[in-house]
């Protein structure tokens, strides 16, 4: 019988799957994809993680996760050999086919029902929701990208941390309203609502979630949901470099009747994290550092984060359509952009005061 690790590495390549690409797709880190592939179980998190990532990918390849999981559990009994003792030979001259033949039939006959239950497990119905009878959940790794897909009752996020430890969030309701269970409480968000919820109950919000598809009377349907991180060990930066600190501008070469709002005085710079939610559609541009502007059309329901070391230009065609929110030195602050229809540029960017201060500013341009 083939190994689980073989079948993955083969399917994948007869599609020509790249581990980049599929690691995207399903929120699992390339790592923890070439483990399974290789069969490596110290280069992941834990059995019941490995578990959940096997049957994630097997899905994505479209094989029968069952199945995987069987070869996996072979391979385990396969290691863990049998205890002295257990197994003692049997010596009998009796003839054994009269025993043989109905037990194999019988086999044969739970072999191809366990087939048809497998098939109607995981059918797909009319709008291509995949129901999946299995009890086990997966599991997905949180990370700095935007998480977008259907999620079932159980299903775990593993939301990254400073102590490199991951915590833990649970779906605990896909019916009528979405549920998450996580260390500082329960959460519910509502269809086609946006919440921005507080994950380790230090009073800062950690993730964005949107809903934008769930049930009222069926469970088993799930919920269609986006998730994005808004700061923490994944959006702090280690700190700033000398060149970093160099290019912030002083505050004689600043217009100080355009600074709309400060936001942090502090003895020292440090990078910050925005995140915008978009209420509407709009077009938006953003230039982070010296980097190239990216410009790009969001609807209603996206999100956008950037952790700049120094400034962000931002650009929007539509003010209103347009939530921001500025995190710095685990403290988060609101911003008001514009009116309706109203064209808005925008820069957000330290710079040092005579004093030798430094400060965190909004500033309106023409």
């Amino acid at each position: 019988m083939e190994s689980y690790g073989e079948l993955l590495k083969k399917t994948r390549e007869a599609k020509n799957g790249d581990l980049d690409i599929i690691a995207h797709e399903i929120s699992i880190e390339k790592r923890y994809l070439i483990g399974l592939e290789e069969e490596d179980d110290s280069a992941l998190p834990g059995s019941a993680y490995l578990k959940g990532f096997l049957r994630n990918y097997a899905i994505y390849l479209e094989l029968d996760p069952e199945y995987v999981l069987k070869l996996y559990h072979n391979k385990e009994l396969q290691e863990s050999g049998v205890p002295e003792g257990l197994y003692e030979p049997i010596h009998t001259t009796r003839n054994i086919l009269p025993i043989l033949l109905p037990i194999a039939l019988l086999v044969c006959i739970i072999g191809i029902i366990s087939g048809l239950l497998i098939v109607k497990k995981y059918k797909v119905t009319e709008d291509n929701v995949l129901l999946s009878g299995s009890k086990r959940s997966n599991v997905f790794e949180l990370s700095d990208k935007k998480f977008f897909q259907r999620v079932y009752k159980g299903d775990q996020f593993l939301v990254p941390s400073d102590n490199n430890n991951p915590i833990v969030v649970t779906v605990s309701s896909t019916l009528g309203t979405f549920g998450l269970a996580m260390p500082s409480g329960t959460y519910y968000v509502e269809l086609s609502e946006e919440s921005e919820l507080d994950v380790d109950g230090d009073n800062v919000s950690d993730m964005i979630v949107y809903v934008s598809d769930i049930s009222k009377t069926d469970e088993a349907r799930g919920a269609e949901v986006s998730v994005l991180l808004r700061h923490g060990a994944l959006a702090q930066a280690s700190g700033m470099s000398d060149s970093d600190m160099a290019e912030i501008e002083s505050v004689v070469d600043v217009n100080l009747k355009k600074i709309q709002r400060t936001l942090i005085e502090d003895n020292r710079a440090y990078p910050f994290t925005i995140n915008a939610s978009f209420r509407d559609s709009c077009l938006f541009r953003d230039r982070v550092d010296n980097a190239n502007s990216v410009e790009g059309y969001f609807a209603k329901g996206d999100v956008f984060t950037a952790t700049p070391h120094n400034r962000i230009r931002l650009w929007i065609s539509n003010s209103n359509a347009v939530k921001f929110s500025v995190i710095a030195n685990s403290r988060s602050y609101d911003l008001d952009m514009g009116a309706a229809g109203q064209v808005q540029v925008e820069d957000i960017k330290w710079i040092k005061d005579t004093d030798g201060k430094y400060k965190l500013v909004v500033i309106e341009l023409d």
